[in-house]
């Protein structure tokens, strides 16, 4: 336990039997060792800048205060007190778009500060459940089988299963149905351009239906849309969230007009836009017609910021074989963080994009800033991501719930 009084400690350390860590070794990253009680003389993210150094404290996994670095930091015997040393604490990061295939990728994520993960679609909702609540790695929610036309790809290709594919409208409430039976956290639908795809894409009808049917059962719907008629249909279906950019051409004004019209919240994921866009080139994206170009995705997503859209940093991460592009776990979505900064967002705007407004859109009230009450999920970096946002990758310490992230399993 920790507590705190405002004025010099006697010796000007304030740490009095307490076991000091120096964020940058074992012992604050590793399986063997405790929760953090407090880090000391960092400094937090504030709008466009960064706060004086400061004292994070914390109590059973969640920050309790937050106090000046001169202020006085009592610990009891055996508590952990990390050296921040001038670093810059940041909230634990949220990946708003990751496909999960085991523990190692969570344990990848987590070594690079990503404390949460939201799975966008699995073949089991069996292999989600079997991750969550891992002490010492990221946090994860997930929305089970991705809804799709028969003879989509999903079914087909990705191995999702034939139950998952909706024949139409009256099909819908089963499908969410099952989705609420395995404990779905959201519903994940597949839109397609119908013009390529033909009947292996949903029309806007079942797309509605589905998005009726989960909405009654309490449930956002985000929408796979990667051409600019998917987004187009994937918005007239009144989805909540739509993931991806379009590859094949800019999105229209009028598009982007509704989506702010209906408050609908995007994520590009153009770490992974960028990736399918090279696959593309080698003819291996059927779902696309001619056209497809990263410039477009770019371009839409530079529009979106300049409408006021609320936008969401997550990397479609994966390691599926039969993905059209594999992204590592973790460190993408540092890389996406500056694809969104080259894209017209601000740096600021950038980390939001990966820690508050995720919280937010995703009901998790009790992560996404570094506040008294909320989960002490935090990453501790060198440098300013304020003013240069690959600052982010230069970690010290990741804490899960106030636990130090595990080391990964050998193999």
């Amino acid at each position: 336990m920790v507590s705190n009084s405002v004025g010099a400690a006697g010796d000007g350390s304030g740490r009095e039997g307490s076991a000091d860590a120096d964020a940058g070794g074992a012992d604050a990253g590793g399986a063997d060792a405790g929760g953090a009680d407090a880090i000391t003389d960092v400094r937090l993210v504030d709008g466009a800048g960064l706060s004086p150094e400061c004292t994070v404290l914390i109590d059973n996994g969640v920050i309790s205060a937050i106090i000046p670095a001169a202020s006085a930091v009592t610990t009891a015997p055996g508590a952990v007190v990390v050296q921040g040393r001038g670093g810059t604490l940041l909230p634990g990061l949220i990946d708003a778009h990751v496909h999960l295939l085991g523990l190692p990728d969570l344990e990848r994520a987590t070594q690079w500060g990503v404390t949460t993960m939201l799975d966008m679609g699995t073949p089991a909702m069996a292999l989600t459940d079997s991750l969550r609540h891992r002490p010492g790695l990221a946090d994860i929610r997930g929305s089970g089988n991705s809804a799709s036309a028969p003879g989509g790809i999903q079914t087909t290709r990705m191995g999702m299963p034939a139950a998952s594919a909706v024949t139409g409208p009256g099909d819908a409430p089963r499908f969410v149905a099952d989705r609420v039976a395995e404990g779905a956290d959201y519903v994940k639908v597949i839109v397609e351009d119908p013009a390529i795809m033909g009947a292996a894409a949903l029309d806007v009808a079942t797309i509605g239906a589905l998005v009726d049917a989960a909405h009654q059962a309490g449930l956002k719907v985000i929408a796979h849309a990667t051409t600019a008629a998917a987004v187009r249909l994937a918005t007239t279906g009144g989805a909540d969230v739509v993931t991806h950019a379009p590859l094949d051409a800019p999105l229209g004004d009028e598009v982007t007009a509704a989506l702010v019209a209906s408050n609908t919240v995007v994520v590009p994921t153009l770490t992974m836009m960028r990736a399918v866009a090279a696959a593309a080139s080698r003819g291996q994206l059927p779902t696309h017609g001619a056209g497809v170009s990263f410039d477009h995705a770019r371009a839409t997503v530079s529009a979106w910021h300049r409408a006021g859209l609320a936008i969401l940093a997550g990397t479609d991460s994966n390691m599926a074989p039969r993905s059209p592009a594999q992204v590592p776990h973790g460190e993408s979505l540092h890389e996406e963080l500056a694809l969104l900064v080259d894209a017209g967002q601000t740096p600021a705007d950038a980390l939001l994009a990966a820690t508050a407004a995720p919280a937010a859109v995703f009901g998790l009230t009790d992560r996404g800033v570094i506040e008294p009450g909320y989960r002490a999920d935090l990453l501790l970096i060198d440098g300013d991501p304020v003013r240069d946002i690959r600052a982010t990758r230069n970690i010290r310490g990741v804490w899960l719930a106030g636990l130090p992230a595990a080391r990964p399993q050998a193999d």
